[in-house]
């Protein structure tokens, strides 16, 4: 049977090693080398990946991965190679989740993708931080309050901020200074300078 060319190989029908590799070559090569390592590929990715019913197309998805990086190139060690894609793979779904919720794969170090979530120690501070800036806006006069949270937490611009108390903008630009200076005082210590007008 004559061997046909696979697309996308090099220049004089070899590969990088300069042997020949057809699609029959590949295949051999493909069910010799990387279909015994099935079940060791599925528990790599029943491991790594909690949605069950994800498995069989990540599978797939591996092999179509392996089987063409072989048309250019066979790897030297098949295995490696094999797990490889399938952490690439996963690694490649993750990023295309904009938003994954955490139970959606099991073990992030075995990915070998940091973790974005603050470490406890972290999440304590900015909790406690929190507080202290609720507990200090209560203290705030109401319409100050009003203005402090129109601009930082609704990023309105002063005309919208005005506009909404119903007060001009040069009001509103008071209660603002007036606001930060106050919330500076309470949450550290003494003023920094004169208080607005």
């Amino acid at each position: 049977m004559a061997e046909r060319p696979v697309a996308g190989r090099n220049v004089g029908g070899q590969n990088r090693q300069g042997t020949n590799v057809t699609d029959d070559t590949v295949s051999a090569w493909f069910i010799r080398e990387i279909v015994p390592l099935e079940a060791n590929l599925m528990h790599y990715l029943r491991h790594n990946w909690r949605n069950a019913s994800d498995i069989p197309d990540l599978r797939q998805e591996v092999y179509a991965r392996v089987f063409a990086a072989a048309q250019e190139r066979i790897p030297e060690n098949p295995e490696n190679f094999l797990f490889t894609c399938a952490r690439n793979l996963l690694i490649d779904h993750i990023r295309r989740e904009q938003v994954v919720p955490m139970e959606t794969f099991a073990d992030l170090d075995m990915l070998g993708i940091a973790s974005d979530a603050p470490r406890p120690d972290r999440q304590v501070i900015e909790h406690e931080e929190l507080r202290r800036l609720e507990a200090a806006l209560e203290q705030l006069p109401p319409r100050t309050r009003e203005a402090i949270e129109l601009a930082y937490f609704e990023g309105l611009s002063r005309k919208e901020i005005a506009r909404r108390m119903g007060v001009s903008p040069s009001a509103a630009s008071h209660f603002i200074a007036n606001g930060a200076f106050i919330l500076g005082d309470i949450l550290y210590g003494a003023p920094r300078g004169p208080k607005p007008r």
